[in-house]
């Protein structure tokens, strides 16, 4: 076990935390435990004492074996501990026996970072997502609070509202869950005609996303001239913040994402689809790792991202990898980062170092996305006039002819085969010779 004395804070004095996780054999405990403790720090909890146990896996009961369970208590005494954080999210039998065990409140990594998500929602939408996480996290250990009633069994005078009053409770939130969804699906349809309405302007769209406290919201800044909320703590951004900036004549919209951690709890991945779905729809990724951080921690994070963004399907997204904070490093380090991975812009947000080499990039991969093209559309085929207004291209001109609707419109390159019959050749670039 290890003590660890408390961080100081001003202010009203923040609760104490004891740290505890189960680990497999070969792993380093103090390490593993590192992001559960900054974790701890985000939610106002300073961590003032850890255990971590090797085994093959927690035990179905108790978390930790029955010999650790009494080491833990002792130190959980010790310590003067006023909450029990675990690196894992606990089954409700597991939560009830630590809290039976130790008298004690036990928050497991997923409570906790819902915890964290509560304090930071400020959206409407925000606060209805971490609200339906909680619930549906809360569904299936809602039985401890009703357990004094179900012990009281059958017979005379053993009679009670017990198992009912759990039912009722649970049919309640069940249906706040539903009531909620439906409120935030009507969100996210609001959300869909934005988005299209951004499209409508051909703007290339570009997400944010990585690692949480890598300085995705100081880039936004940097990029765009935003003034997001920038803070040095996890989770800071959970509402999808979009901006733009322009470059070589051309506009870009750049939107910030929640920041991902090792097992993202699944409640969380459901719950924030309205930040996580602008990976899905960007035009492009721009994948944004701590450069400063020890290689083989770097590559970790780096993964991380990688399997929440395959684990929602934007893997088929172009993704472009960002080192930021580079202003940390020494020409050595940058050096190695370079080996390590070549293809890799090294950016600071902080003090603008390589964000015209980022732009460039980023104009670069766009070049070739738009083509200028005249359709002539019959009036016969007014659905593939519709389709095209649909699909939010720019329409420069439209001229009603005898022969249909000519149209003067910039088309992605990509879209171009499903208007193929339609176009007018050679008309355009005889156009352009005549000027």
């Amino acid at each position: 076990m290890t003590t660890r004395q408390p961080d100081p804070a001003p202010g009203a004095a923040p609760e104490r935390g004891f740290v505890l996780g189960v680990f497999g054999k070969g792993v380093d405990g103090e390490e593993e435990l590192a992001e559960l403790r900054e974790l701890a720090r985000t939610a106002g909890v300073v961590p003032v004492a850890e255990l971590a146990q090797h085994r093959d896996r927690p035990d179905p009961r108790t978390f930790v074996g029955k010999g650790k369970l009494g080491e833990l208590k002792t130190g959980y005494a010790e310590s003067e501990a006023e909450v029990l954080l675990v690196d894992e999210e606990l089954t409700p039998t597991q939560q009830r026996t630590l809290e039976d065990a130790l008298k004690a409140r036990v928050v497991d990594r997923t409570q906790l970072i819902l915890d964290i998500f509560a304090q930071h929602a400020t959206s409407a939408e925000g606060k209805l997502q971490v609200e339906v996480a909680q619930l549906e996290y809360n569904l299936p250990r809602m039985r401890g609070l009703w357990q004094h009633l179900e012990r009281l069994g059958g017979g005379v005078g053993t009679r009670g509202p017990g198992e009912s009053q759990l039912e009722t409770d649970r049919r309640i939130a069940r249906t706040r869950v539903s009531l909620l969804k439906r409120r935030l699906r009507a969100l996210g349809e609001q959300r869909a005609v934005r988005r299209k309405e951004r499209k409508r302007s051909a703007a290339p769209t570009i997400a944010l996303a990585g690692y949480t406290n890598v300085g995705k919201s100081t880039l936004l800044n940097a990029l765009t001239g935003a003034r997001a909320a920038v803070d040095d703590r996890l989770f800071k951004t959970l509402d999808p913040t979009t901006r733009s900036f322009e470059f070589a004549g051309k506009r870009y919209l750049v939107t910030d994402t929640v920041g991902f951690i090792r097992r993202l709890p699944t409640q969380l991945v459901e719950g924030f689809a309205s930040t996580l779905e602008e990976t899905l729809v960007a035009d492009l990724v721009l994948h944004v790792a701590d450069g400063s951080l020890p290689e083989d921690r770097l590559r970790e994070t780096i993964d991380a991202v990688r399997a929440v963004l395959g684990g929602i399907g934007a893997d088929d997204v172009p993704i472009e990898l960002v080192l930021n904070k580079a202003d940390r490093l020494d020409p050595l380090a940058r050096r190695r980062l370079r080996n390590a991975f070549p293809r890799a812009l090294q950016v600071s947000a902080v003090t603008g170092e390589g964000l015209d080499e980022l732009k460039s990039r980023i104009a670069e991969l766009f070049s070739d996305r738009f083509e200028d093209v005249r359709l002539l559309v019959p009036y016969a085929e007014g659905s593939a006039l519709a389709d095209l207004y649909a699909l939010g291209a720019p329409i420069a001109e439209r001229r009603d002819t005898p022969e249909g609707v000519r149209v003067r419109a910039r088309l992605p390159r990509r879209e171009i085969a499903r208007f193929a019959r339609f176009l007018v050749a050679g008309e355009l670039d005889a156009e352009v010779s005549a000027r």
